[in-house]
C-alpha cells in the first residue's frame, strides 16, 4: 500500500494516470496518520510506504510516529541538505523515546554523476549522524516519463538504468531493515 500523506497528492495523481493494476494508493493527509494506519493495517503484516509531506511538520511527525523505517530523500543541493535538518530532528526526537526507532537513512535522489557537489553532499549528510544509502537515483528522463504514464521505470524499461537503480535501492533497503 502506498499512502499519499501530502496534500499535494502527487502519488494519487501518479496512480490516476494509469488503468493498470499497480499498487493501491490511499490518501491520508491529516496529522492523525499514525492512528489511521493502525485501522488500515490492524495486523501490521503489510508493507506500507508513506509518501510524506516535505515541510508539513505535523504530518511529518505523524508519519515518523507510524514508521518503522524513515528514508529521507535529498537532492544534491544545499537547500535540501539544510531542509533535512528539520526531519532529522523529528526522527532523533522520536528515537529518544522509542529505543532508537524508527531506523533512518538518507537516500540521494537525482544525483548528477561526477559532480563536485556529490562528494561535498556525502560529507554534509554524514554530519547528521544518519547513514546515507550507497544506492541512489540519478537524473534520468526515465523517471518522469514513467510517472506521466502512472508507471515506474521497472514497468517501462525493466532492463534500463533507472530500473537497476531502483532494484539497488530496494536491495539496500532490505539489508538496512535487517541490520
Amino acid at each position: 500500500i502506498l499512502v499519499d500523506a501530502d496534500a499535494q497528492g502527487s502519488a494519487r495523481d501518479w496512480r490516476a494516470a494509469t488503468d493498470q493494476e499497480t499498487v493501491a494508493v490511499v490518501g491520508m493527509d491529516r496529522p492523525t496518520l499514525d492512528k489511521d494506519l493502525k485501522i488500515l493495517n490492524p495486523a501490521g503484516n503489510r508493507w506500507i510506504i508513506i509518501d510524506g509531506a516535505g515541510r508539513s511538520e505535523p504530518m511529518t511527525a505523524s508519519a515518523i510516529r507510524a514508521a518503522d523505517v524513515v528514508i529521507i530523500p535529498v537532492h544534491p543541493s544545499p537547500y535540501d541538505i539544510w531542509a533535512a535538518n528539520d526531519i532529522v530532528e523529528l526522527v532523533k526526537s522520536r528515537q529518544t523515546v522509542t529505543d532508537g526507532k524508527p531506523k533512518a537513512a538518507f537516500l540521494i535522489s537525482k544525483m548528477v554523476k561526477r559532480a563536485r557537489l556529490t562528494g561535498e553532499m556525502n560529507e554534509a549528510l554524514a554530519e547528521f549522524g544518519i547513514p546515507v544509502f550507497e544506492a541512489c537515483t540519478t537524473q534520468r528522463q526515465s523517471y518522469p516519463t514513467a510517472a506521466a504514464q502512472g508507471l515506474t521505470p521497472s514497468d517501462t524499461e525493466p532492463d534500463g538504468e533507472a530500473a537497476k537503480e531502483i532494484r539497488a535501492i530496494v536491495q539496500e533497503l532490505h539489508t538496512f531493515i535487517k541490520s
